[in-house]
């Protein structure tokens, strides 16, 4: 990890987009892989602003569509860094569904994105050290150490005893 330290709202990044006929499928919701794409290019930047570094996607965690996005909605996403490691960062996005003539506004989705910094070559670079200031900043970086084990177990590139976050959750002994 760099010695230099950046704090979560340094990286905060919020995309707004229309969604058009083109964004939707025959039920006239926007199609579920349209809103990751729009997901991922939001969290890329915002890992970039944390790291100063081209960065690649290395995982996506569940995405649950809560409620539908219709055609003409106002879709706002807001992602930042919770905690880096030595050259990936976990990105929390929250997504907002607005039907700005009915005055309603809905979450419909969130998610945790984890990208790794790289250089020109794409060989892995360290990221700076996360400073988490808020509650809910605090939060999410205490969690974010047990997903990212859970992530790894998942992956099968960590052993489900190695992950010592993870039996604390379970009292594993």
């Amino acid at each position: 990890m760099s010695s230099k330290k950046k704090y979560a709202k340094e990286s905060c990044v919020t995309k707004t987009e229309l969604v058009l006929p083109n964004d939707t499928n025959t039920l006239n919701n926007l199609m579920g892989g349209r809103l990751m794409h729009w997901m991922d290019i939001v969290s890329a930047i915002s890992a970039q602003k944390h790291s100063n570094r081209i960065v690649v996607t290395a995982s996506v965690d569940n995405v649950s569509f809560k409620k539908a996005i219709r055609l003409g909605n106002v879709v706002t996403l807001k992602a930042h860094v919770t905690r880096s490691f030595n050259s990936s960062m976990e990105v929390a996005i929250e997504v907002w569904a607005e039907d700005i003539p009915l005055g309603q506004r809905i979450e419909s989705n969130q998610a945790f994105f984890t990208f790794v910094a790289v250089d020109q070559l794409g060989k892995p670079v360290d990221v700076p050290e996360l400073v988490p200031e808020t509650d809910k900043e605090k939060q999410l970086y205490q969690g974010a150490l047990r997903r990212r084990q859970l992530r790894l177990v998942l992956a099968k590139r960590m052993a489900p005893e190695d992950a010592k976050e993870l039996k604390s959750i379970f009292n594993m002994t």
